[in-house]
């Protein structure tokens, strides 16, 4: 599976498990890290742990396990690496904060996938 396809799984898993403001950010023009990063909002610490579980488990099913995973314990922030997409699924006022959507949407391009549901 390419990091496009990829790219599609993870945001079909986030849209089912009711993430809100879920973007996909184009990175491949800016670093060699990764080609996409994917940021979503959870309603809750709760719905945030249970988003990125959902992510693991859907990523690894299709052959991509996770090489991370970090903030799993607090729950206000949590990434998953999954080497050619990094994805962020954070609290709404943590990713406020930290905007990352206006820090990588520098280069290429910021595709808005879906809005609050």
């Amino acid at each position: 599976m390419q990091s496009k396809q990829l790219t599609a799984l993870i945001i079909d898993v986030l849209g089912a498990a009711k993430a809100l403001d879920i973007i996909n950010l184009d990175v491949r023009g800016m670093t060699d890290v990764t080609d996409y990063m994917i940021v979503a909002s959870g309603t809750s610490t709760r719905h945030v742990r249970a988003l990125a579980d959902h992510v693991a488990e859907r990523a690894s099913m299709s052959g991509h396990k996770p090489i991370g995973i970090e903030g799993e314990e607090g729950g206000e922030w949590v990434l998953l690496d999954l080497q050619d997409v990094l994805v962020h699924v954070m609290l709404p006022r943590v990713r406020e904060f930290y905007n990352l959507e206006k820090l990588w949407s520098l280069g290429p391009s910021v595709d808005l996938v879906a809005t609050d549901r």
